[in-house]
């Protein structure tokens, strides 16, 4: 392991000093933490984290090494990583190979040798916020400069850069029950767990028009997870009023819970620092029963506005802070929700979701 040092700046003005891991550069994105202790590999391919940099909060990350199996996409997607012990040694026999390695051959510039906690701690406090790691620049006034120029999240539109570009098929193709998937940025479990299920799912660019998906002539519509905010995504949103209109069963999950909200006109927001760990308690308010979930997002929809609202109801509720994870419509087999049901390697508590939306295309 490099001995080079590397540097951390906030947005806020706040500077941090560490150690070089991975790719020796400099990186930028928005920061946000993760409390999981276990499942790095599928944080760091998930494409709902493209454009962040990310804390991970348990002390040890890399600790079991990486496997070519463990992953959400084909690549990984965070734009920087940071840590308090970054291992290179691992004890994972069946490993591919060790955590610098994998983030130097994916061009992640990472940082370690910081408290996580106190700097978990601030992030919690002061906000999501963009950030800086160098390890090839340790002058703190030019990197404030680069920081400057770095876009919010707040506004951008990033399911497009992350979706597939050509429709491709999972699944058996004589199932009789067939998914248009609209991929924002879909994890590979999220089709596993529908393929699982006898389901033949064809997945689709973010901004397939509705014709090319009825053409599937599907038994349901899925809404996948995808980075960045819902609000600029009027394509995605007229998609889905069309998809509505036709009555077949439908699911979102993350980004496609809030641009199902959005296609009823719900309003969506930036949270204050988001949601992003493996232990994120959720209430299911039609059984009564709790869910222990995965969760990654930075934005939310709005409370007041689904509660008013005359043709949507509120299925699931966060136990921490009673934000809105979960929808149903009244009036059609449509429903989403905030979290994610398909999490690997676990908790595995929201997997009836799936069953759910099977037993939904059955019926409908």
């Amino acid at each position: 392991m490099t001995a080079q040092p590397a540097i951390l700046v906030l947005a806020d003005g706040n500077v941090f000093h560490g150690q070089a891991f991975g790719k020796i550069g400099t990186t930028t994105g928005e920061i946000c933490f993760n409390t999981g202790m276990t499942g790095y590999q599928e944080v760091f391919t998930d494409p709902s984290y493209t454009g962040q940099i990310i804390i991970m909060n348990n002390v040890h990350i890399g600790n079991y090494g990486v496997k070519d199996t463990d992953v959400e996409s084909k690549s990984v997607k965070i734009h920087g990583l940071i840590g308090r012990n970054l291992e290179e040694k691992y004890s994972r026999a069946l490993a591919d190979g060790n955590l610098n390695e994998y983030l130097i051959a994916n061009n992640i510039v990472s940082i370690e040798g910081l408290d996580t906690r106190a700097l978990v701690a601030h992030v919690r406090t002061s906000g999501a916020m963009n950030c800086i790691i160098s390890s090839d620049n340790m002058d703190v006034e030019s990197l404030k400069k680069q920081l400057a120029a770095v876009p919010s999240m707040d506004g951008l539109e990033l399911a497009s850069t992350v979706s597939t570009k050509e429709v491709y098929e999972m699944g058996d193709s004589n199932s009789a029950i067939k998914v248009a998937v609209l991929d924002f940025g879909v994890k590979h479990n999220i089709l596993q767990c529908l393929v699982d299920r006898g389901v033949h799912v064809r997945v689709h660019p973010a901004k397939t028009d509705f014709a090319t998906l009825k053409a599937f002539n599907p038994t349901g519509y899925f809404l996948s997870n995808g980075p960045g905010d819902p609000a600029p995504m009027d394509y995605a949103v007229t998609t889905i009023k069309q998809i509505l209109a036709e009555k077949k069963p439908l699911f979102g999950i993350c980004l496609g819970h809030q641009l199902l909200a959005r296609a009823n006109d719900i309003p969506t927001f930036k949270m204050h620092h988001g949601h992003r760990g493996l232990n994120h308690p959720v209430k299911n308010v039609i059984t009564g029963r709790s869910e222990i979930t995965t969760q990654n997002h930075g934005f939310g929809v709005d409370p007041d506005a689904v509660r008013k609202h005359d043709n949507v109801i509120v299925s699931h509720v966060n136990l921490n802070d009673d934000s809105i994870e979960g929808i149903k419509l009244k009036d059609r087999p449509a429903f989403s929700v905030q979290y994610h049901p398909e999490a690997t390697p676990g908790p595995h508590d929201s997997r009836y979701l799936f069953d759910d939306f099977v037993s939904l295309m059955k019926t409908n």
